[in-house]
């Protein structure tokens, strides 16, 4: 059994340090961090409109189609990482299905960069 228990000892050692980092981490930015908040920190940030407004309002559909273009390219690298950690076992067949793969979502890119669906004003 302790032999067992040794081969788990680096896995608990790497939770371990995990936590430890991740609560010096925590408790480093609740000590360290400055609290003056002032009209510019508070405002809306990114989202386009205030926080703390009607729930039921109105915003631009373009925050949604930004959205499903971030999901499908983030997916892409989704699919290159596994195809790289076995990229020597694959051979020709995998190469060129990955390249069909990445030029497919090339044209995508390229589609969507025409209709201007990249561009915000």
């Amino acid at each position: 059994m302790p032999e067992l228990l040794q081969e788990y000892l680096p896995i608990v050692v790497f939770f371990g340090l995990a936590l430890a980092l991740g609560l010096l981490f925590i408790v480093a930015a609740l000590v360290v961090a400055v609290r003056r908040p002032d009209a510019e920190k508070i405002s809306a940030y990114e989202c386009g409109f205030n926080a703390f407004d009607d729930a039921r309002m109105k915003f631009d559909v373009r925050f949604y189609l930004v959205s499903i273009l971030f999901i499908i390219f983030d997916l892409e690298v989704a699919f290159l990482f596994p195809w790289a950690a076995s990229f020597g076992d694959q051979g020709w067949v995998g190469y060129w299905s990955m390249m069909v793969f990445l030029g497919v979502l090339t044209v995508g890119f390229a589609y969507e960069w025409k209709k201007g669906a990249l561009e915000w004003e």
